[in-house]
């Protein structure tokens, strides 16, 4: 399995990537807008890029229910950073915004990947980034970003998360999205419970197996949380058994706060993986 990020291709057959989270919104569920200034987010780059990160997402809006955030807001977050981190580090940079017009500017401004949580609801988000050559991340949500959706319903939450997944790459690929160029997402979190995030992560084998990389995105997050009783300070260590577990069942993306830690998680396993 291959990934092509730009200019440059990666071997995933054992191989983890880890995403660095760079979080330039003053309300995050987790840093509460620690890099919400433009200085403090590049900092914060340089410190993930030192402690091994792969790419850096750089988001303008949290997923959740919050003030509403314009398009001209969310430019004014983004675009900005994006060109300051093409500017200063060789490394991918992926934009996590569901707005076609966003993922365009930072495409323009030096992104390589458009990650988006809506499952591609805009319906310009896959020709825009076919046009600029980007890779994308398709995720699965059951009703889209930033509405509450607390007791949310599937018959099989993982036939149904690996149904939407096979259907948006279907749609991506028709748009001309290359098949080194796709990710897949379940979604930890949006639009299910704490038991439907569990199940979904113990099906990572299942989804990783639809012929795409699997990003993994459990970090800190709130089904952490629930199923271990541990407020968002204390979830650090769950957060890198997620991440075990997920990449030894067929991740080979994961989306992290505590790169360093979630680094030497994938090396580990890379190591387990190349012996056998």
């Amino acid at each position: 399995m291959h990934l092509r990020l730009g200019d440059r291709t990666f071997d995933l057959a054992t191989r983890g990537l880890v995403m660095g989270i760079l979080n330039r919104t003053p309300d995050s569920f987790y840093d509460k807008g620690a890099t919400f200034s433009l200085d403090a987010l590049l900092g914060r780059a340089d410190q993930l890029l030192s402690d091994g990160a792969d790419i850096l997402d750089v988001g303008g809006v949290k997923a959740g229910p919050g003030p509403e955030v314009t398009e001209a807001e969310e430019l004014d977050r983004v675009i900005p950073a994006v060109e300051a981190l093409h500017e200063r580090l060789d490394v991918p940079i992926s934009v996590d915004t569901w707005r076609a017009s966003v993922a365009r500017a930072a495409y323009c401004a030096g992104a390589v990947v458009g990650n988006d949580i809506s499952g591609f609801a805009d319906p310009d988000y896959l020709p825009t980034a076919a046009a600029a050559g980007a890779t994308v991340v398709a995720t699965h949500i059951r009703i889209g970003p930033r509405i509450p959706d607390p007791e949310p319903v599937y018959d099989d939450v993982v036939a149904a998360v690996r149904d939407f997944l096979v259907e948006r790459a279907t749609r991506a690929r028709a748009a001309g999205v290359g098949a080194d160029q796709l990710v897949l997402d379940a979604g930890l979190d949006l639009g299910k419970t704490a038991a439907q995030s569990l199940a979904l992560l113990r099906a990572s084998d299942v989804l990783g197996g639809l012929g795409y990389p699997l990003l993994l995105s459990a970090s800190n997050k709130p089904f952490l949380g629930v199923i271990l009783d541990l407020d968002i300070d204390h979830r650090h260590e769950a957060s890198l058994a997620a991440a075990a577990l997920g990449v030894s069942l067929g991740c080979r993306i994961v989306r992290a706060h505590d790169v360093a830690g979630t680094r030497r998680v994938c090396d580990a396993l890379a190591a387990v993986l190349e012996a056998a």
